[in-house]
């Protein structure tokens, strides 16, 4: 079966996809996975969504988005854990119908319910990096014992989005087959020019939370800001625990001068500032995919990133850099980007652009995810990017 082939005739497949909540729009599964759901039922496939929260907004045809009440929403320890019974009986007492399930999160209730009698498959979106797994050790153990050590060992298969996640899958013992399948991309249009005479904008965009290196950013900018005048940082997305402030501080220690924060933005807007950039940097300490980056580069904008990131082909395909996570490479990499002359920049935007169109698109990455179930269920051959290793 090739990439672009819908199943094979008068076979369905009908998928049910698991996790905590997709109502968080500043977070990636909020958009991958409903993107793979859509790109999943335009091949053929029956797809279902499940997830905690209120009212359904992905319902199509070929596509049921099934919402499930918390319990103990009142109760902030509670409600963190993201328990259901309804949803719990819904999974588990096979109301979902399915051939597969496909749970996408670790850590939480919702991702540790599974059908005994059917395939089981877990993403765990960057969950078990060495730097995930340093945050709240004492809540994941606990997890481990309500839910999550039964899961990962019902588990048929992992899906991991990069090579790196692979590795992490490994590190922490787990020894199933895992299908190395990106997310996709949506392919916008371009942004208009920003108007003549507005400063040069250096973009990031995304949690603010100490794993996104945010810190390691202002370090780096407070390296080169004094001998680019004509450039500006935006820090774009909503503040977690407080962690913006924390930034605030250190930007006014270091004594920066270009550096303004902005708090979330979606849709069009959110459209507007990445593509509106001159540059768009990711400082993450780790990441299992980071939509960001494809994102910039969909909309033809070059890309700093940390190899704390899956992006080695930043400098494979000439469209960015992919530096260590530290002040010092960030500040190299944005003193050697902010120097080009603009033409060269917008050239290596537009090799992302098409770098985006030809790996990452919907209709291939739902693709992939297809023939690894089929080899799953004992329908299909094992597909290359499946490793059993």
């Amino acid at each position: 079966m090739t990439l672009s082939s819908p199943l094979p005739q008068g076979e369905d497949l009908r998928i049910a996809h698991t996790l905590s909540s997709i109502e968080n729009k500043s977070a990636g599964p909020s958009h991958s996975v409903p993107g793979l759901a859509y790109a999943q039922a335009a091949l053929g496939a029956t797809v279902s969504l499940h997830s905690l929260g209120g009212q359904p907004e992905h319902a199509a045809a070929g596509l049921q988005d099934h919402r499930y009440r918390r319990d103990f929403a009142t109760v902030p320890g509670l409600r963190r854990m993201g328990l259901s019974r309804q949803m719990q009986q819904a999974i588990r007492g096979g109301r979902h119908e399915s051939d597969v399930i496909h749970t996408h999160g670790l850590w939480l209730m919702a991702n540790g319910w599974f059908a005994p009698q059917t395939p089981f498959v877990i993403s765990p979106r960057g969950m078990l990096s060495e730097v995930a797994l340093g945050f709240s050790p004492m809540r994941k153990r606990l997890m481990r014992w309500i839910s999550q050590d039964a899961a990962f060992a019902a588990a048929g298969m992992f899906h991991a989005t990069a090579e790196i996640e692979r590795s992490d899958i490994r590190a922490y013992g787990l020894r199933q087959p895992v299908a190395i399948i990106p997310n996709g991309i949506d392919l916008p249009e371009l942004q208009p020019a920003p108007d003549a005479g507005t400063p040069r904008r250096v973009v990031t965009l995304g949690r603010v939370h100490p794993k996104k290196g945010l810190d390691l950013l202002l370090g780096a900018w407070s390296r080169v800001e004094a001998a680019h005048p004509g450039w500006q940082l935006e820090i774009i997305g909503p503040d977690q625990a407080g962690h913006r402030a924390e930034l605030e501080a250190l930007a006014a220690q270091l004594g920066l001068k270009r550096v303004t924060f902005f708090g979330p933005k979606y849709g069009a807007d959110k459209l507007l500032a990445m593509g509106q950039a001159d540059l768009f940097i990711l400082p993450s300490r780790s990441e299992n995919f980071a939509m960001t980056v494809a994102e910039s580069l969909a909309l033809a904008v070059p890309v700093i990133a940390t190899r704390g990131t899956p992006w080695p082909g930043l400098v494979e395909k000439d469209c960015g850099w992919w530096v260590e996570s530290t002040a010092e490479a960030l500040g190299g990499a944005l003193s050697q980007a902010l120097a080009l002359p603009p033409e060269v920049r917008a050239g290596m935007g537009a090799r992302g652009r098409v770098w985006m169109k030809d790996e990452f698109s919907w209709a291939r990455i739902a693709q992939m995810s297809i023939e690894a179930y089929r080899w799953l269920l004992k329908r299909g051959d094992q597909p290359d990017f499946v490793h059993l290793d």
